[in-house]
């Protein structure tokens, strides 16, 4: 009986241990002819194992690669595909820079931050002035979403200026949302998910 302790490790296990056997079989094929030949069967196989990756990209190209992988690197085959470097396919990406933007009020999020600096560049008038009004319902919608202390308008007219470097003002006229509607209205949002979340579990 053969151990799983005195096999040698899986280098790529989704193909399992019989294929990674037969890949290590080319290894020991003089004929090079003959040896292209059974790598191009065994490329066949890998690809029954997982025909889900015939619809990815370069999925052909992958399925070689793989196979030299699983040799080590060590398989001189004729293909269709040049051969990877072991080099190559070890390095690691370079880290992805993120961009750092000094946000104030970072809770508001980046996006409001960009409405904002659209309707500052508006003319004065009543476009303008209700678009200022319905960012400033939206940013004591968001704060109460994460913060249920009650928040006055003039806190969230500070906010807003503060956001839109003081280019947008509530007018004193001006009167947001009832924290309590907020509130009510967020209540029954959520109800209203679990009620659809209940329903969906009882068909199923």
């Amino acid at each position: 009986m053969e151990y799983n302790t005195q096999r040698s490790k899986l280098v790529v296990p989704e193909y399992g241990r019989n294929i990674q056997k037969m890949a290590m079989h080319l290894l020991t094929i003089d004929d090079r002819e003959k040896r292209s030949r059974m790598a191009k069967t065994i490329i066949q196989i890998m690809g029954v194992i997982h025909p889900e990756a015939k619809d990815a990209p370069d999925a052909r190209q992958k399925l070689w690669d793989h196979l030299h992988i699983i040799t080590d690197f060590q398989l001189d085959i004729d293909s269709q595909f040049p051969k990877p470097s072991k080099e190559m396919l070890e390095k690691r990406p370079s880290p992805m820079p993120y961009t750092q933007e000094n946000i104030e009020l970072k809770h508001y999020g980046k996006n409001i931050i960009r409405i904002i600096e659209k309707v500052a560049e508006l003319k004065e008038g009543p476009e303008k002035e209700n678009l200022t009004k319905a960012i400033a319902n939206y940013l004591k919608r968001s704060y109460l979403s994460w913060n249920r202390e009650s928040i006055t308008d003039e806190i969230i007219s500070d906010h807003l200026s503060l956001l839109s470097d003081s280019k947008l003002k509530l007018s004193d006229t001006i009167r947001l949302t009832e924290t309590s509607d907020i509130l009510a209205r967020q209540r029954k949002r959520k109800f209203n998910v679990k009620s659809q979340s209940k329903n969906r579990g009882r068909r199923k």
